[in-house]
Parts: C-alpha cells; sequence; structure tokens
C-alpha cells in the first residue's frame, strides 16, 4: 500500500497521496536549511509564544484532529480527543520550561570563566508511526523546535493526513515556513534524507527492525539517534497489592489505543496467591468491553490500524495456543468488515511461543503466574525489550528490589506506565535508546557546548 488514508473500521480508501518526487524534497531541504541560519536567531521568547498558539489550535480545533486520526488508524474517539489534549500540554511544557533548560550552565574551572552552552544542531529527521500519530509528533518537535532545531517529519504511509495537519498547526501559530516541514515519502526514500549532509540528526518510534536500519544509516554517516522502539512490558502483582486497584488500571493499561501502544503492559506477572481472584476479576471486565464504531463515545475498543496487524496478532495468538497456552477468552478475529480483534487472555504460556518472547500489539493479555518477587524478577527481565514495567506491592522493601532490579528505562509502583512530558521516556535493550521529555529530551539534540574564557 502507498500513502493513503485507509479507514481501518470500514476498509475502505478515503484519500491517497503521491510521494514527493526527489525535485520537491530537495526543495524542502533547501527551505529547511536556509531557514535555520534565521530560525537559530530568534528568541526563546517569540518561540515561546508561537508554541503556545499551537496549543491554543490544538484545544480549540481538538474534535477536528481526533476525527482525523480515528479515520485514519481506528483508536477510539475518546483516546483520540485526550492525545490532541496532551499534545497541547507538552507545546505549553516546554514553551514555558526551554528557557530554564536551555540556560547556560555555570561550572567552574581554571578559567576565569567556564560554562556549558546547548546549542541546536540544524536539520533534525524525524521518522514516526502511527499509533499515537499526533503525539509521537509533538512530543519531538515542541523542544526540536524551542532549542532552535529544523523539523522533517516522515510519518507512517497510512496516516498522511494527520502528519499534514500538524504541519498546518505550526504554520498557522506562526512558526517561519521550512522551520517544519511534512515529507510525504515512503520508506525507500529516508535513505537519501540520512545521506544528505544538510541533515544532522535522526529520531525514530517505531520496530525494533525500523530502528536498527535507520540507526545503520545514522552510523555509517556518523550522525545522532534516538530511537524509541517496542516493548513489551511486565505488569508485577504481588501478594500484598490492592488487587481491585490493579484489575482496573490493568484493563486500561492492556487496552490502551486498541492495544497498539509500546509501553502498554503486555505480560502480566501474578503471584500464585491472588493470581485466580485477578484473572477472574480481568476476564470478567474483559467481557463487558464495548467493541466496534471507534466514532462513538460509548466504544472502548475500536479495530487494528491494519489488516496486516490483524493478521500477525492472530498468527501469534494461534501459534501460541498451538504449542500449549490456555485460552480464558476471545482469540479470534470478528467477522464483517473492519480489522477487529476479540479482546483475548492467555495463561499458561509455554517458553518457546510467542507469548513468552514477542511483543502482541493489539488487546491481548499474557498471564503467568510466580511464586515470589524473585521469580516475578527474572520473569520481567526474561525479554528482550526494555521500556516500561509497573509493579504492585504495598511491602516498601519490594518496591525498592523492583526499582533496583527490574531491567527498564521506567518503572511505576502501583500505578500504570504513561508518558508525562516532566519526565524523561525512553527504553533500554532492544527498546532503543536516548530519551525524549523532561530536560534530557531538550538536550538530546544540541551541541552540548564547553565554553572556557581566560
Amino acid at each position: 500500500m502507498g500513502i493513503a488514508t485507509v479507514n481501518p473500521a470500514t476498509g475502505i480508501t478515503l484519500k491517497t497521496f503521491a510521494p514527493l518526487t526527489e525535485a520537491e524534497i530537495e526543495a524542502k531541504l533547501t527551505l529547511a536549511e536556509s531557514r535555520f541560519l534565521t530560525y537559530r536567531q530568534i528568541s526563546l521568547t517569540q518561540k515561546s509564544t508561537w508554541l503556545k498558539k499551537a496549543a491554543d489550535i490544538l484545544d480549540e480545533h481538538k474534535t477536528k484532529y481526533a476525527q482525523i486520526m480515528t479515520t485514519e488508524m481506528g483508536k477510539t474517539i475518546k483516546s483520540a480527543i485526550a492525545e490532541v489534549e496532551k499534545c497541547a500540554l507538552v507545546c505549553r511544557f516546554y514553551a514555558e520550561n526551554a528557557p530554564q533548560f536551555l540556560a547556560n550552565t555555570v561550572i567552574p574551572s581554571d578559567a576565569s570563566q567556564s560554562y556549558v552552552s546547548y546549542q541546536p544542531l540544524g536539520i533534525i529527521l524525524a521518522v514516526m508511526p502511527w499509533n499515537f500519530p499526533f503525539w509521537q509528533v509533538f512530543r519531538f518537535a515542541a523542544p526540536a523546535l524551542m532549542a532552535g532545531n529544523i523539523a522533517l517529519l516522515k510519518h507512517a504511509s497510512n496516516v498522511p493526513q494527520s502528519a499534514l495537519a500538524i504541519e498546518e498547526i505550526f504554520l498557522q501559530a506562526g512558526f517561519p515556513a521550512g522551520v517544519f516541514q511534512t515529507l510525504l515519502i515512503g520508506a525507500s526514500q529516508v535513505a537519501a534524507l540520512v545521506e544528505d549532509d544538510r541533515v544532522k540528526a535522526a529520531t525514530l518510534t517505531g520496530s525494533e527492525a525500523a530502528g536498527a536500519s535507520l540507526a545503520s544509516l545514522c552510523g555509517q554517516n556518523l550522525k545522532k539517534t534516538v530511537l524509541e522502539l517496542g516493548g513489551s512490558d511486565p505488569f508485577i502483582v504481588l501478594d500484598s497489592a490492592n488487587v481491585e486497584n490493579a484489575v482496573n488500571t490493568a484493563v486500561t493499561a492492556r487496552l490502551l489505543n486498541n492495544g497498539q501502544s509500546c509501553i502498554a503492559a503486555k505480560r502480566f506477572i501474578l503471584h500464585e496467591a491472588i493470581a485466580s481472584e485477578f484473572t477472574d476479576k480481568l476476564v470478567a471486565k474483559f467481557q463487558n468491553l464495548n467493541i466496534g464504531d471507534p466514532m462513538s463515545e460509548n466504544t472502548d475498543i475500536g479495530p487494528l490500524a491494519t489488516p496486516d496487524i490483524l493478521e500477525e496478532l492472530d498468527k501469534q495468538v494461534k501459534k501460541t495456543v498451538k504449542l500449549g497456552a490456555k485460552l480464558l477468552i476471545g482469540g479470534q478475529k470478528i467477522a464483517g468488515e473492519g480489522n477487529f480483534y476479540l479482546p483475548t487472555i492467555l495463561t499458561e504460556i509455554p517458553q518457546n511461543s510467542p507469548g513468552y518472547r514477542d511483543e502482541f500489539f493489539g488487546p491481548v493479555a499474557l498471564l503467568f503466574t510466580v511464586k515470589n518477587l524473585d521469580e516475578a524478577i527474572n520473569l520481567a527481565n526474561d525479554s528482550p525489550f526494555g521500556l516500561g514495567a509497573s509493579a504492585w506491592t504495598n511491602i516498601p522493601e519490594e518496591g525498592d528490589r523492583l526499582i533496583k532490579e527490574i531491567e527498564a528505562g521506567a518503572i511505576f509502583i502501583n500505578g500504570m506506565v504513561k508518558s508525562d512530558p516532566r519526565l524523561p521516556f525512553g527504553g533500554i535493550k532492544k527498546s532503543g535508546y536516548g530519551r525524549e521529555l523532561g530536560v534530557e529530551g531538550i538536550r538530546e539534540f544540541v551541541n552540548i557546548k564547553t565554553v572556557w574564557i581566560n
């Protein structure tokens, strides 16, 4: 499939787009390069004003932008509206805090004056995914633009109208033309961009394979990268936990965005003392979910984004069951139009199955039972991924061990893993490297320059 809007609830192609030609890409690069020379000199006060205006536009037209996302990739309309609101939040956060984050850091030395200065790199290429079409762009763009960089967006090919809407938001907010540009291009056109000397760095949110490919290209050209890749986050519930609270959170943590989130809870690791109670309650809640039209505010689960994602998830579930897992609920596609999959729970999952090792990108919960904290930590860490982790306990000593020993970029004790503009976000192992958000995020794509004056 080329660059197109295909409604995942109906399978109907609504609009198609031609990829940019080499000449059109060159024109955009030329504009970006020339714009950087002037944009980097614009005051933080002015950039802040524009970014706050972008936030106002997002808030004012949040229903319109939410409908674009829901139409293109199937997230429920209520979650799409929440996504737009979060984009406005990250814009305001960096508009207000960038001056502090980018202020010179004075460090005494043998010089009469010495400090660290944070200066923009230039053009940054962002390769972004379809699952959070607005949020994952804005969490990159807000700090990048405040730092004085220029942004080029290569968005996923199934959310082109989201990509174009984001560019228009920045233009309407007052950012000069060329500061943020959407490139409607295919994956095969990315390499030439990375190899262009005018592009100084790249960031990608997406699959492990896509991240490895971009990192390899950037490595060959000695360019900085930040990667946020897949995850198979553990959700550990120990015997001291409040099971009712854990179950209520587990439903949201697993099924957010129709289960298509890198930081969704995917592996539920349950202490044997509470495993039966937790499982029964989770099954009951999954049975009461409303599945259907994502434009309806009563819908809890919409379609998966593409037919390929639906087929892959179904294959993973069927293979895991064939190898010995027990299916408690769901486990199949919903007949008829659209990419719908029944909310599914698997338990007794064997080590040689996809359910033990792979990331499941859809509404499937994978349940495991352990005897103690040691087993819980070992199982949680027995994964190629290390993005986030959630753990539930009311014993402080257990919480301390979990914080120290769980291999992940973030751990939430008695809460759901989520991104927050105030806190750094990113993973380890095959979940990627580098950080977005917080002060760490705005300093990923700057020249951290040492200044020494005698």
